[in-house]
């Protein structure tokens, strides 16, 4: 898939791990070799997977960035099916805007930078906004393959 061309949430659902209503991304607006932005529009009621005491927290923007982070991958692999299980390993210098994601939030955008990787890992540079500012950003890490990493036992 060339880079200046868009994805749906089919195709996405098609190259992560995640299906049905954890599959949180909307459309892949754009990519390069080293960074991707993709477009969310979050229902934070009833339905949303991740909704929690009547509230979607903001701390949930860093999943909205994991999940980008793994459709680049597998463009970046030139994969048109999910990869092999990975693992969000960590997450630094994350600061949260905003307490909550609303519904005036929507559409969400997300960007993620790869700063660095290799086989079995990397690092990208987050920041997720919304219609109304700002609602996350830092870094995260994250394994590529668990079954490697964990000796077959993900």
């Amino acid at each position: 898939m060339s880079p200046d061309a868009t994805l749906e949430r089919d195709a996405i659902a098609r190259r992560i791990p995640h299906q049905g209503r954890m599959c949180l991304l909307d459309r892949v607006l754009h990519w390069s070799a080293s960074a991707i932005e993709c477009e969310a529009w979050p229902d934070p009621g009833d339905t949303h997977p991740l909704r929690h005491e009547g509230a979607l927290s903001a701390v949930h923007a860093v999943e909205y960035a994991a999940q980008a982070m793994a459709v680049h991958g597998t463009l970046l692999a030139g994969r048109d099916d999910a990869p092999k299980a990975g693992y969000l390993a960590s997450v630094r210098g994350v600061q949260l805007h905003r307490d909550t994601i609303e519904a005036a939030d929507a559409p969400l955008r997300i960007r993620a930078e790869r700063l660095s990787g290799d086989g079995g890992s990397v690092l990208y540079q987050f920041r997720v906004e919304g219609a109304r500012g700002a609602l996350a950003d830092g870094r995260a890490a994250a394994v590529l393959d668990a079954t490697a990493a964990t000796g077959g036992a993900a």
